[in-house]
C-alpha cells in the first residue's frame, strides 16, 4: 500500500466524490478499488464517522486512513430547539465561517432544509441570509455532510424522508457542486433517499433550471413572491435579469415525471403582495402549467419593516386560488423562536457570515 501518497490527501472529501472517483481515489493510494466502495458504503449507508468503525477494513489500514484523511468536513458548533420541536444545527466550516441546516418534524417523518453557500449574493429583501452577503460556497462534501450529520443524531434515521435545499445560499449558484451532492444523497450507493423527496428551491436562475431539468431528477420549487414585475425586483432583485415571463416559461419547459408538480413558494408580505388582484393575477400566471402554491407568511426578523400578511387576508388569497382549481397549501413557519423559519437562517451564526 502507498502510504506516502495517503499522507498527501489529508483534504480529500470522501463525501463528495461519486463512485466512480471514491474507487478511482482508493486505486491512487494503491487499494484495489473495492476498498473503495466498502468506505463509501460505510460512510454514506452505515453512517461511519471514524475508520475506526470500518470493521471489514484491515486494522492497519483503518489506522493509516485515520492519519492521513479528514472524514468529517463539518463541526457541530450548537443544536437549538424549538418549542415546536423543530432543531436548527449550527456547523463551522475547516475556515472558521458557519452554516445551519434546520430538522423539521413532520407528522410521521422528519424534513431536513440544508445550506448550498456561506450567505447568498441574491439579496432577496425579505431573507436575512441575503442581507448578510455571499461569503463563499459550499463543497460537495460540505453539502452532503450535513445530512450526513444529522442523521447521525437521530434514534431513529429511517424517519428522515424529505432533504429539501431550502437553507442558506441559491443551489443553482453553486451547480456543479449541488448537482454532486445530488447524486450522493439519491443514488443507491450514496444514502439513497427518493428523489421524489428531495427538492431544490430556486430564485428562478432561468439559464440554471434549464440544466437542472437535463442533468437529474429532483423536485423544482420556485421562490416567486410577486405577480408582476416592478414588485418581485423590489423584492428580488434577480428579477431584473430573469423577469417573470422567462421565468415562467423555464417553468414550463422544466420536465416533470408523471404527476409531479412545480411548487411555487409565495411569502405574503402586508400591503406589498397580498392584494386580491395578486391573487388573481397568480391564477393566470400559472395557468397551464401543472403546479401547486405554498403560501408562507413573511417571518419578522431584525433589520426589516416587513410585516406578515393578516391570517385573513391570507386566507381570502387562499380562496381565490382555490376557487380556480389552484392547489395551494399555507404552510406554518416552524422553529420562529430559534430563528429557524424561512427567511431566518443567519441570525444565530452571523459570527461566521458578517
Amino acid at each position: 500500500m502507498k502510504t506516502d501518497s495517503l499522507t498527501s490527501n489529508s483534504s480529500i472529501g470522501l463525501k463528495g466524490l461519486d463512485l466512480a472517483e471514491t474507487e478511482a481515489w482508493a486505486q491512487s493510494q494503491g487499494l484495489p478499488a473495492y476498498r473503495g466502495r466498502q468506505i463509501r458504503r460505510w460512510i454514506f449507508t452505515k453512517g461511519a464517522h471514524s475508520f475506526e468503525q470500518m470493521t471489514d477494513l484491515p486494522k492497519t489500514l483503518r489506522q493509516t486512513l485515520a492519519k492521513s484523511v479528514t472524514l468529517n468536513h463539518l463541526e457541530t458548533v450548537d443544536i437549538l430547539k424549538s418549542r415546536d420541536g423543530t432543531k436548527k444545527f449550527i456547523f463551522r466550516l475547516h475556515d472558521g465561517l458557519l452554516i445551519e441546516s434546520v430538522l423539521i418534524p413532520e407528522r410521521d417523518h422528519l424534513t431536513l432544509c440544508i445550506s448550498s453557500q456561506v450567505g447568498c449574493a441574491i439579496g432577496c429583501r425579505f431573507c436575512l441570509t441575503g442581507a448578510r452577503g455571499l461569503k463563499r460556497n459550499l463543497s460537495t462534501a460540505e453539502i452532503v455532510d450535513q445530512v450526513v450529520q444529522v442523521r447521525s443524531t437521530l434514534p431513529e434515521p429511517e424517519h428522515l424522508k424529505n432533504i429539501v435545499l431550502m437553507g442558506m445560499g441559491e443551489p443553482l449558484a453553486n451547480y456543479h457542486n449541488v448537482i454532486k451532492a445530488l447524486g450522493n444523497l439519491t443514488r443507491e450507493d450514496g444514502m439513497n433517499f427518493s428523489n421524489r423527496r428531495v427538492t431544490l428551491s430556486t430564485s428562478g436562475l432561468v439559464p440554471e433550471m434549464e440544466k437542472l431539468g437535463q442533468d437529474i431528477t429532483v423536485n423544482l420549487a420556485v421562490s416567486l413572491n410577486a405577480t408582476d414585475d416592478k414588485t418581485r425586483s423590489f423584492l428580488m432583485p434577480i428579477n431584473d435579469r430573469y423577469p417573470i415571463a422567462a421565468l415562467i416559461q423555464a417553468c414550463k419547459a422544466f420536465p416533470l415525471p408523471n404527476r409531479r408538480m412545480i411548487t411555487f413558494e409565495y411569502i405574503l408580505i402586508k400591503g406589498i403582495n397580498d392584494s386580491l388582484e395578486d391573487a388573481q393575477r397568480l391564477v393566470k400566471l400559472l395557468k397551464g402549467l401543472r403546479a401547486k402554491v405554498n403560501l408562507i407568511p413573511f417571518n419578522p426578523h431584525p433589520g426589516v419593516d416587513f410585516r406578515p400578511s393578516p391570517m385573513e387576508r391570507i386566507l381570502q388569497f387562499q380562496e381565490v386560488l382555490t376557487g380556480d382549481y389552484l392547489t395551494a397549501i399555507i404552510r406554518k413557519s416552524k422553529g420562529p423562536d430559534i430563528m429557524a423559519a424561512c427567511g431566518q437562517l443567519g441570525g444565530s451564526s452571523n459570527r461566521g457570515i458578517q
